[in-house]
């Protein structure tokens, strides 16, 4: 029977395809002479699509893995102790304090009754315990979210009117539908889908949410009624100026509550500037201010509505029912999901970039590392589990986020002991609810959302990085204050993406130079200055213990790195150019990028032949040739080689590598009879050098004048342990000079032969090559280096780095140069 294999060489005949065998590679020009009498042969492999498959099918043991990520409490659950416990404690308590009225006052926000605040506050901090990977996230009702579903519930109550007395079920059909969302995101570990969404996205979200939400929220707190507080942000500031008359009692209790918010807030900010060692006591008093305010104008409100409660003298809670009274299956049906579904997006976006932004910044404060994708578990779980007992869509606090991380919290154990306060809450404190002014709840609302504003030195900061971004922030607010809060998210990342796409197509790389330099430490010059660099970049000696006094680097040659102008950057080598790729090189920057290229190398240098056309008819319509009067430059050189920088190219795909085999093909019938040589530097991923080799790059081009058969290459070797190798030698003068420099120090243990030295590299070419090359020990016996090449042996026009790249260009060019100055194969090089 035959093989797999042979099966597969059979349909390919069939289909008319030429396969490549990468593992019958052979070596035929030349390039092997050297490793077989120098060092140990190395033939690069290329990767396969078993391999590929391999990588990415899961394994068992992955599935395991993923199976335990799921349960990241299980890692330090076994370790709690009680200290932990001691900071859980305070932390929890503090945030239980501090998410009750805030809760109540977010549900004001969704249009729910502030019952529902609590519910979700109570099924946040219970639930994410056990999914959590950030130690100071809350979950629980915030304003943006809030706010958000507020819209929902409106829009879906005029489009559904059986709802409208049941605002709740709208609410809780939200938040199953957006957790279900979520969770699959997580569950699929597609947790990377939230780096589309960049900073300043987030920025403009969060300032036009901001001021949106206090917009509306005035009205409140003035007692201002006769119009809609969900029109957009201006109509709203318009129509609360135009019925300021109207302002009654309300607005006694809810302006003195903001001002005496911000007057405790700065208080103990400047009591604990000036008394430091207090400074704990003064961060509790602050993080307890809207307690306290609540507590003091629930008491004062009591104080005057006893006697009143029918009609009070200002507007109050009232009943708050006791216990979990909305517990109950979900409501959903097509007719309702399909009244809301346009704004799930925006609600998705919304749950996850203000969770994931708070979490992967405490992440970095407190040094430790979250997961995007098993916080979207987290998230999703929370916001499908709590509608069953009442909840509406929640997320990630970042003022209660901020509180739990200063209070020592040290683990998410402590959104337990926060779900006992608010249970406490809901079942002990609803009597005590009743007298809050409706004011001094808008005015904790306005003072909690006020930091969510992107204060002006932070825009200076974008400014600083990228003004452009500054612009698409204001973009951002605009449409929020103008339009919705759902809007303006869409509006920030469509023109972010835009850009970023922009970017990308019109990205183009930029051509180097090379320079020598020195490295100068004080007023020392580093390096051993009898250890002359060779005139490429390679050492003339053979002893590498020295660190070399000059070393070539290459900088863009219109200095567009900020380097000194001051600065000569010389040119590779006359008709050698140096390419460096600055977006990655796939299907989008392909074109422009290469454009360039060819822009540039043909405005810098010559055809081989200016006689290439007999007549001049016979020449294309796009190349007439030199103008009448105008005779060609001859001092440019003629194109010998490009080569191109990869450092920053990963993967590249069918139409980059076609558009770089078509600028070949056009290079090659610019220097027509000649070729161009192309050679590849710092290339990191062995699909793209399997990619360039299907092309046919990797090697010289074969020529009819048979010059490739005389190819030099160039390679570079490490020498790999041994006593006598040159990292041992350097170690061994290191540790001399610190003696001499430290009499004080005793003298270093001598090198042991038998212990491996780390690896040094260095460059290597044909014995017939114009440069010696040092002569290498195979077997490296004796306690001798052993010498092996870095990059294979197949692949002589894939190099380690640029100097390798450079050397063996010239090295290369030289060849083909000498061999037509004795006469050899016309090639056209006028030399």
């Amino acid at each position: 029977m035959p093989s797999t294999k042979q099966l597969g060489q059979n349909l390919a005949k069939v289909l008319g395809i030429k396969l490549e065998d990468p593992d019958t590679d052979n070596v035929t020009r030349g390039e092997s002479i050297f490793s077989t009498h120098t060092t140990d042969s190395f033939i690069e492999q290329q990767p396969t699509s078993g391999e590929w498959l391999e990588d990415t099918i899961p394994s068992r043991q992955d599935m395991l893995s993923y199976i335990k990520s799921l349960f990241p409490f299980l890692s330090w659950i076994r370790f709690y102790n009680l200290q932990w416990f001691i900071g859980d404690l305070v932390a929890g308590i503090t945030i239980g304090a501090v998410v009750v009225p805030q809760g109540m006052a977010y549900a004001k926000l969704a249009n729910l009754p502030v019952e529902f605040g609590l519910y979700s506050s109570f099924m946040g901090v219970l639930l994410y315990w056990f999914f959590a990977t950030s130690k100071d996230i809350t979950i629980g009702p915030v304003a943006v979210v809030s706010t958000v579903t507020g819209t929902v519930v409106a829009n879906v109550s005029q489009e559904l009117p059986q709802y409208a007395d049941q605002p709740w079920v709208i609410a809780s059909a939200l938040a199953l539908i957006s957790g279900a969302i979520v969770l699959f995101i997580g569950l699929i570990r597609c947790g990377w889908i939230v780096e589309l969404i960049p900073l300043v996205s987030l920025a403009a979200f969060m300032t036009g949410s901001a001021i949106n939400i206090a917009a509306g929220q005035v009205p409140t707190m003035m007692g201002i009624t006769g119009f809609s507080t969900r029109d957009s942000t201006y109509l709203v500031i318009i129509n609360t100026l135009k019925n300021l008359g109207k302002t009654n009692l309300d607005a006694a209790m809810g302006l003195t509550a903001l001002t005496m918010l911000y007057l405790i807030r700065f208080s103990c900010a400047w009591a604990a500037k000036k008394f430091p060692n207090h400074h704990k006591l003064f961060f509790f008093l602050s993080t307890l201010r809207a307690v306290f305010v609540i507590l003091l104008y629930t008491m004062i409100s009591w104080l005057v509505n006893m006697n009143r409660r029918s009609h009070p003298a200002f507007t109050i809670l009232k009943d708050v029912p006791r216990g979990f009274q909305h517990a109950v299956v979900p409501t959903l049906n097509s007719e309702l999901i399909s009244s809301f579904i346009g704004e799930l997006p925006a609600t998705v976006i919304v749950l996850l970039i203000e969770h994931i932004a708070i979490s992967k910044s405490f992440g970095r404060v407190n040094n430790y590392t979250i997961n995007p994708s098993q916080e979207m578990v987290a998230i999703g779980v929370t916001n499908m589990l709590a509608p069953f007992l009442g909840g509406y869509p929640s997320t990630g606090s970042f003022s209660r986020t901020a509180i739990k991380s200063k209070a020592g919290v040290r683990t998410p154990f402590a959104g337990v002991i926060t779900a006992v306060v608010v249970l406490l809450a809901i079942y002990a404190l609803t009597s005590v609810f009743y007298y809050i002014p409706s004011a001094s709840l808008a005015a904790v609302i306005i003072h909690a959302v006020g930091d969510l504003i992107t204060p002006p030195n932070t825009l200076y900061k974008f400014w600083r990085i990228s003004p452009l971004e500054v612009l698409i922030f204001f973009v951002g607010v605009f449409v929020t204050v103008f339009s919705t809060i759902e809007n303006g998210i869409y509006a920030t990342i469509c023109i972010s993406f835009a850009i970023f796409i922009f970017r990308v197509l019109k990205s183009r790389g930029r051509f180097l130079g090379r320079v020598q330099v020195h490295s100068v430490l004080g007023d020392h010059l580093i390096g051993n200055d009898s250890n002359v660099m060779g005139e490429y970049g390679t050492f003339d000696v053979s002893d590498a213990s020295f660190s070399p006094p000059t070393r070539n680097v290459f900088l863009p040659i219109d200095h567009g790195d900020g380097s000194n102008p001051e600065v000569e950057i010389a040119s590779p080598y006359p008709g050698v150019f140096i390419y460096r790729f600055s977006e990655g090189f796939n299907y989008p920057s392909a074109s422009h990028t290469l454009d360039y290229l060819t822009t540039h190398i043909f405005a810098h240098t010559r055809r081989t032949r200016s006689d290439t056309y007999a007549r001049t008819g016979d020449r294309p319509w796009n190349d007439p040739g030199t103008k009448k009067g105008h005779e060609e430059n001859t001092a440019l050189p003629t194109l010998k080689a490009i080569i191109l920088d990869f450092s920053s190219v990963n993967n590249i795909d069918v139409t980059s590598v076609q558009q770089l085999i078509d600028v070949r093909n056009q290079l090659d019938r610019y220097t027509a009879p000649d070729v161009v040589d192309f050679h590849f530097a710092c290339i990191n991923n062995r699909w793209t050098k399997r990619g360039l080799v299907s092309a046919g790059f990797g090697y010289p081009t074969p020529r009819p004048d048979g010059l490739h058969s005389r190819w030099k290459s160039i390679f570079s070797v490490a020498e790999i342990g041994g006593a006598e190798s040159a990292a041992a030698a350097a170690e061994l003068e290191a540790n001399e000079k610190e003696t001499q420099l430290r009499p004080s120090l005793s003298k270093p243990d001598p090198i042991d032969e038998d212990t491996p030295g780390p690896s040094t590299a260095s460059s290597i070419s044909h014995p017939g090559s114009k440069n010696k090359a040092p002569e290498f020990n195979k077997n490296g016996g004796g306690g001798e280096a052993r010498r092996v090449a870095v990059h294979g042996l197949n692949r002589p026009l894939f190099h380690v780095d640029l100097t390798s790249a450079l050397q063996s260009a010239i090295a290369n060019v030289r060849a083909r140069d000498e061999v037509e100055a004795a006469g050899g194969p016309d090639i056209g090089v006028t030399v």
